[in-house]
């Protein structure tokens, strides 16, 4: 049976399908991370890494960064929830360029991982606390995860891509800008000025040609010509043209 799916549909599917993969592989790295701490680090006790640069620290944090919010996780549970869902929402709907699928997929796993500890981790579902274990405190005094870090460099990734106007189907501003000039300068076929009118963006500068010129009075406002009369106009041309040459001969022989 022959595949008739349309090439755009089928792309669609493809950075859709790849997006959610590469969500499913971030979100497997943060559980199975968070997993490990759980099992084999002590409980809010500091173990130095790399000295002073990477110290792995296990907390479990009820509210967000610097543990703002701890008396309303399920505030943090519900706008989880509702970014993921937005997120694949784009997705499906929107996302035509592969940078955006994957810059989104890795956004949609760090959030998903943080949602899994929200829903499934003590106290209760819904109110879960997340589990935090990376501190780089000459960076920054947060303690946070795997899920964190892809969020906050995708989301970097995010406002850098809307500032240089990299829309979701992979257009540019940029393009669209030199779209609608060319539309604006010569109509919206590319060739041709906007009938009846000037020149669109110009005002009465460069008027539109008129159509009836050179058209005898009696003659305008009447149907083209067919094919066929077309070419018997051009024959009865032909033989006056023919005739007056012949004329002309005649006198200046005589």
């Amino acid at each position: 049976m022959t595949d008739r799916t349309p090439p755009s549909r089928r792309r669609a599917a493809l950075l859709c399908a790849g997006a959610l993969l590469l969500a499913a592989v971030v979100l497997a790295v943060d559980q199975l991370t968070k997993v490990w701490v759980v099992t084999s680090l002590p409980y809010q006790t500091p173990v130095p890494v790399l000295g002073d640069f990477l110290i792995f620290y296990y907390v479990r944090n009820s509210g967000a960064a610097f543990s703002l919010g701890e008396d309303v996780t399920w505030l943090f549970t519900i706008a989880l929830a509702a970014v993921a869902a937005a997120i694949v929402v784009l997705l499906i709907v929107k996302v035509r360029s592969r940078t955006w699928a994957i810059v989104l997929g890795l956004l949609l796993g760090g959030v998903l991982g943080n949602l899994g500890d929200r829903l499934f981790r003590p106290p209760g579902f819904g109110v879960g606390h997340v589990v935090d274990v990376i501190s780089t405190p000459w960076m920054m005094p947060a303690i946070y995860n795997v899920a964190d870090m892809f969020i906050v460099c995708c989301m970097i990734v995010v406002a850098l891509l809307v500032l240089l106007g990299v829309h979701l189907d992979g257009s540019r501003d940029r393009d669209k800008k030199d779209e609608k000039d060319h539309a604006t300068l010569l109509g919206a076929d590319g060739d041709e000025f906007p009938p009846d009118g000037a020149v669109a963006g110009f005002g009465d500068e460069f008027p539109a040609a008129d159509p009836d010129a050179g058209v005898p009075a009696d003659e305008r406002g009447l149907p083209p010509l067919s094919d066929r009369e077309q070419r018997e106009v051009e024959r009865e041309a032909d033989r006056v043209a023919r005739r007056l040459a012949a004329d002309d001969e005649r006198r200046s022989d005589g």
